[in-house]
């Protein structure tokens, strides 16, 4: 059997009492929702799973935006009780620099980490290349709840370098942990699903008994290493698929034991009675394509809407209990929103924050829109790992222009009757075409985004470099994967560039 492992790193607990702000991020005044002060969070993160990859249907009126092939009643439960956020997005097509992202409340863009696997050679462009850490310098979610007293643990992938969670304001942690963390967790504790479930129970209780409010974060393991599904789950699917053993029989088992580590952890809040005092967060760190009908277009390494949007449920105090919200939410909008929620005064958030409380969503039944710096969502993606090549994407309300950088051609789509993005607009509507080319422009100056280059050395003739992914440790720099579980003690540390 597998053991659940548990690691602390030296923490001392604040304990100034600190109220629940009523305006979101910056000087929006938003809606209050039911009073409670300093409200536990519990942040969960799927990994590699697409917005129709779960039994919840993610649009009212997108059939297609449900897996039909899936069994999650535990997500389900969730959604039926909280809200549901259909035009949800990860910050990245891609695992890393959305983790990164999300921590900071910053752009991958503005981070300059906007990708997980080595770089491709051999084409057109020559790819950025990325500092493949957290810096020092950023201010975590961790770090901020930390300051008004909240206990604070990330269980599973941290994949995020910085020398751990323990050196960017997390008490209790697994370590500095990668994709290799999957891979050695088998039946009965699949990807350690369970175990950090166990682990979730325990750090819960603890801080109950302290009488403190707690952040969580779950970064589960899964859907990597869907091979290790229990036996059980395996051969439930196996029959189902009519006796086949690929792929797909084991990412709907593990997505299936996914849902009943979900089930435990929300188990765990009613059983220790902190459902009414606790919001529970549930995403995916990118998207995973359109699945069967093609609803979403693209995959993971796009910027296509099959590469980005993701579930995104949230239940919680004043939360509309089967509730809908059609705004545009992203992943940088989670630091902003923890923070309101915490009682973090906002002149300790770092002015460079992009991201945007989502209270006032929750607050006004899903009505509304984030209040960002800036009205339009960028995603940059400068790398070749889809099909499309390097490419850019700007929305501004219901349009998307996608910048494909190899050529600088731009394509536009309007996703209020398009979100298979089918029918390129740019010819019909050059002004918004243009207008929307020159914020991204602008976008990508202002933050000093970095772009790739041309690469002198290309040769058309030549056959297109072979794909490289993560790998199964996933090393972010071609590193052999760390055994993880251990923390290293000091300040927040290197890895090489790349």
């Amino acid at each position: 059997m597998n053991s659940i492992r548990l690691q602390y790193s030296p923490a001392t607990f604040c304990t100034a009492i600190v109220c629940v702000c009523a305006t979101s991020f910056g000087s929006h005044v938003s809606g209050r929702l039911e009073a409670v002060e300093r409200p536990n969070i519990i942040f969960m993160m799927s990994d590699d799973q697409g917005w129709n990859g779960t039994s919840v249907q993610m649009h009212p009126d997108l059939k297609e935006s449900r897996g039909s092939v899936y069994h999650t009643p535990n997500l389900e439960r969730l959604a039926a009780e909280g809200m549901r956020f259909t035009a949800g997005y990860s910050p990245a097509p891609v695992c890393s620099p959305t983790r990164i992202s999300i921590q900071t409340g910053k752009s991958p863009a503005q981070l300059h980490w906007t990708k997980a696997a080595p770089p491709e050679e051999g084409h057109k462009l020559t790819e950025p290349r990325l500092i493949k850490q957290i810096a020092s310098s950023e201010k975590t979610i961790g770090e901020l709840l930390k300051s008004v007293g909240y206990a604070t643990a990330h269980y599973g992938k941290w994949h995020i370098s910085g020398n751990g969670p323990g050196a960017n304001g997390y008490d209790e942690h697994d370590g500095d942990t990668g994709n290799e963390n999957a891979f050695q967790f088998q039946d009965p504790n699949p990807v350690d699903i369970f175990g950090m479930a166990e682990r979730t129970e325990k750090f819960m209780a603890k801080c109950q008994k302290e009488g403190k409010p707690f952040y969580i974060q779950l970064s589960w393991n899964a859907l990597h290493a869907s091979e290790n599904a229990l036996k059980a789950t395996m051969a439930k699917y196996q029959t189902a698929f009519g006796g086949a053993t690929d792929k797909r029989v084991a990412v709907a088992a593990i997505t299936e034991d996914l849902d009943t580590g979900v089930g435990r952890v929300l188990d765990s809040i009613d059983k220790l009675g902190l459902r009414d005092s606790t919001y529970v967060i549930y995403i995916s760190d990118n998207g995973a394509g359109g699945g069967k009908g093609n609803v979403l277009r693209g995959g993971k390494g796009g910027v296509w809407e099959g590469g980005i949007r993701v579930p995104w449920i949230v239940r919680g105090p004043g939360v509309t209990p089967n509730s809908w919200c059609h705004t545009r939410v992203v992943g940088y909008d989670l630091l902003p929103t923890f923070c309101e929620w915490a009682g973090v005064s906002p002149k300790e958030i770092p002015a460079t924050v992009e991201g945007g409380s989502i209270v006032p969503l929750l607050a006004q039944g899903g009505k509304g829109e984030v209040q960002r710096p800036r009205r339009e969502m960028v995603f940059h993606f400068p790398h070749y790992q889809a099909s499309d090549g390097p490419q850019s994407a700007l929305y501004l309300g219901d349009l998307k222009l996608i910048r494909f950088l190899e050529d600088d051609h731009i394509e536009l789509y309007d996703l209020s009757n398009d979100l298979a993005e089918r029918t390129d607009l740019a010819a019909k509507r050059p002004d918004d075409a243009k207008r929307m080319n020159n914020l991204l422009t602008a976008y990508l100056k202002d933050i000093d985004a970095q772009m790739p280059t041309p690469n002198p050395n290309y040769d058309p003739s030549k056959p297109a470099p072979e794909r490289k992914g993560g790998g199964r440790g996933g090393a972010m720099n071609g590193d052999k994967p760390k055994q993880g579980g251990k923390n290293k003690k000091g300040g927040k540390g290197k890895m090489p560039n790349e």
